[in-house]
C-alpha cells in the first residue's frame, strides 16, 4: 500500500527530527584527574560542581521569565568525568595535543618530550603528577586546564559552545 505524502508533511517531518536531536544533543565531556588527598584536587572538583550545577540550573529556568542578566554569564552544560585513574595512553597523547609536547614534563613526571612521556607514564603510573598539576580536559573541544587556576577552569567551561535553543 502506497501512501501520498506532501512535500509540506516531509519538511515538517524533518523539522521535528531536526528539533529532536537538538534537544537531546551530547553534552560536552570534561574530564578531572582527581587526587583526593591533594587539597587543590578537591578544590578544583568542588569549581567544577559548583559551575555545572550553574549551568542545569539556567537550563531548566522557565524561557518566558526575562533572565537576560543570567544569561551573560551563562555557562553551558557539560558531562563531569571524575578518575583518580592516570590518562590512558591515547588520553595522554591527547592531552599533550590540547597543551602542546613542551608541556610533557608538567604531565609526567620526568618527561622531555612525547614519547619519553608514553613510555615512563607506561612503566610507572605514579609519574602522572597530580600533587603537582591537576589536569581537567574537555575531550569534545580539545582543551585542557593544567593546575588549579579557577579562572582557567571557568574560561575553559565558559568557552564551551552554547546549546542551540529550540
Amino acid at each position: 500500500m502506497f501512501r501520498f505524502v506532501s512535500t509540506r508533511m516531509i519538511l515538517c517531518d524533518l523539522k521535528v527530527l531536526a528539533n529532536l536531536r537538538k534537544q537531546h544533543k551530547s553534552l560536552d565531556v570534561i574530564t578531572l584527574f582527581h587526587k583526593p588527598s591533594l587539597p587543590a584536587s578537591t578544590r578544583v572538583l568542588n569549581i567544577l560542581k559548583q559551575v555545572s550545577a550553574h549551568a542545569s540550573e539556567g537550563a531548566t529556568e522557565d524561557q518566558a521569565s526575562d533572565h537576560s542578566h543570567q544569561n551573560k554569564i551563562q555557562r553551558s552544560e557539560f558531562e563531569l568525568n571524575v578518575t583518580e585513574e592516570p590518562p590512558t595512553s591515547d588520553q595522554l597523547r591527547s592531552i599533550l595535543e590540547y597543551v602542546g609536547a613542551r608541556r610533557a614534563k608538567d604531565i609526567v613526571d620526568g618527561a622531555r618530550d612525547e614519547n619519553d612521556a608514553m613510555r615512563l607514564l607506561k612503566e610507572d603510573n605514579k609519574r602522572f603528577r597530580r600533587p603537582v598539576a591537576l589536569q581537567i580536559v574537555d575531550w569534545n573541544n580539545g582543551r585542557a586546564v593544567i593546575g588549579d587556576s579557577e579562572s582557567e577552569i571557568i574560561k575553559m567551561v565558559g568557552e564551551l559552545p552554547k546549546g542551540e535553543t529550540v
